[in-house]
């Protein structure tokens, strides 16, 4: 078994947290990871309260916790009094400033994770007290910044070792596998948080249309992009953007945003087919990660499977030195 802070802290087995990917990270998903020894949490994003209550249901008393988008959270604080209503194990916040809600997360009992994706957000977060940084990477699917993995965690990693040793650092984007596991332990991370791999899971609700076209691509097939947002009507805040595939109806309309945003016919009809599974139309929110992954599997197995294969590539790392 590897042993962290991370396992430590949160009486883990496997140093695996779940993304709260939105709408995707439901409960099933969640309690899933949690009762196979990582830390589930659920894909609260835009602070949808009935649909997180229901969700948190739906994980059947399972430990898990809930991961929120700042911004809108900050738009319905009510929001994060009903989610630590429900006790949570953990609370992770990500795209602004988590100052305002901290107070009221650590009154509730529940562990404060901050994502970050630079330098100046993880300073912010240290500032408002968190128990745990994530330091993403540019690889990871969904919303993110312009920093890349290899190089974020180990400095994020050197700064809270500077000023706030005791706060525990997770590595996110692009890691799939155990050699993912193992080497962001070998940048200094206390663990990973794993999206794009646990989206293929069995339990992500995720249409098939879209997980098919997913298992079949490259990483070279995901890019980033504020299309998503156009098409939704979501005023993301800079310097956020989100990386997804590409398909048909990113090649018609990147490059005229403006235009789509006031298409109501392509915006309908990006609607639909994301409620369908039309991948040609909605495309599979994932990160560069994709290109690792060639079949579903229930949570359990792929915890298993990423956590058995870095044992053994940590355990055999000797045989590099001479």
């Amino acid at each position: 078994m590897i042993e962290t802070r991370l396992t430590q802290s949160f009486g883990l087995s496997v140093p695996i947290v779940l993304a709260p990917m939105a709408r995707v990270a439901g409960g099933a998903l969640a309690a899933a990871v949690s009762r196979a020894g990582g830390l589930g949490l659920i894909g609260g994003g835009y602070c949808d309260a009935p649909w997180i209550e229901a969700e948190m249901a739906r994980a059947d008393g399972a430990a898990v916790g809930v991961g929120l988008i700042t911004w809108a959270l900050a738009r319905d604080v009510a929001v994060l009094e009903q989610v630590l209503a429900q006790a949570p194990r953990a609370v992770l916040l990500s795209f602004g400033d988590a100052a305002p809600f901290a107070g009221a997360i650590r009154a509730a009992g529940a562990q404060l994770i901050c994502q970050v994706q630079d330098m100046a957000g993880a300073r912010q977060a240290l500032a408002a007290g968190a128990d745990v940084l994530v330091a993403q990477g540019a690889e990871a699917g969904g919303h993110g910044a312009r920093r890349a993995t290899l190089t974020l965690v180990p400095e994020v990693v050197d700064l809270v070792a500077r000023e706030r040793p005791e706060v525990l650092v997770l590595a996110a984007g692009g890691i799939a596998d155990g050699r993912g596991l193992a080497a962001a332990l070998m940048l200094g991370a206390d663990g990973v948080v794993c999206g794009t791999r646990l989206w293929a899971a069995a339990e992500a609700l995720v249409p098939e249309g879209q997980r098919r076209a997913a298992l079949a691509a490259e990483g070279d097939a995901t890019y980033r992009s504020s299309l998503v947002d156009v098409v939704r009507g979501l005023d993301w805040p800079a310097p956020f953007t989100l990386r997804g595939m590409r398909n048909a109806f990113s090649e018609r309309w990147e490059g005229r945003l403006q235009a789509l945003a006031a298409d109501t016919e392509a915006k309908a009809e990006w609607g639909a087919a994301a409620l369908s599974g039309d991948a040609a139309i909605a495309a599979p929110v994932v990160g560069e990660a994709i290109g690792l992954i060639r079949q579903t599997a229930p949570a359990a197995e792929i915890l298993a499977q990423m956590s058995d294969e870095a044992e053994r590539l940590l355990a055999g790392a000797a045989r590099w030195i001479k």
